[in-house]
């Protein structure tokens, strides 16, 4: 059995991360700039979750970034569900690389991360090209992708300095009691 300051832990970084989540949108959605940007930022909001993903599994549980995903789908007018199932599906492959990504190298996190960046990019355009909807020019999509690779270590210090969101040491147990 958990102790209650272990599962007040894990709920107050479940948490956490909506909130995190609803400052991201705000940022994103306050008029800060009339005019029409000319390049394309990161996805913050991926790099975060895969983030969390690696170093705690358990904070971001499927339904919460499903939920989250699917606001962001909703919020920035992209077709519902399709980015939310893609990053739900990237999301649970790194925690099941979680652990054996424990004991690599920082470098080893971040490639595995901006593979799994770059499927779901590329998954995400191909399927909206299967269905014919409308797309931002590849170049947009490219370099939006990179800037989430180059700005994933950042998000990494954030969590950790911020939230305290670090790997599990070896033998360390989450707040469900299973092996972290």
């Amino acid at each position: 059995m958990i102790g209650h300051s272990a599962a007040a832990r894990l709920w107050l970084m479940r948490g956490a991360y909506v909130g995190l989540a609803l400052v991201i949108f705000a940022f994103r959605l306050l008029p800060l700039n009339m005019t029409p940007p000319t390049w394309a930022g990161p996805d913050l909001l991926l790099a975060i979750t895969f983030a969390w993903a690696l170093r705690r599994p358990d904070y971001v549980p499927a339904l919460s970034v499903a939920l989250v995903m699917l606001m962001a789908d909703l919020l920035f007018q992209r077709p519902p569900g399709l980015w939310a199932a893609l990053a739900v599906i990237a999301t649970a492959m790194l925690k099941a690389r979680a652990r054996g990504l424990r004991d690599q190298t920082f470098a080893m996190e971040w490639l595995n991360v901006a593979i799994m960046i770059v499927a779901t990019v590329l998954g995400y355009r191909l399927i909206l090209s299967l269905a014919m909807v409308p797309q931002a020019p590849i170049g947009l999509t490219a370099i939006r992708a990179f800037m989430t690779v180059l700005v994933y270590p950042l998000a990494v210090a954030f969590s950790a300095l911020v939230f305290g969101v670090r790997k599990a040491a070896p033998g360390e147990v989450d707040a469900t009691g299973q092996g972290a």
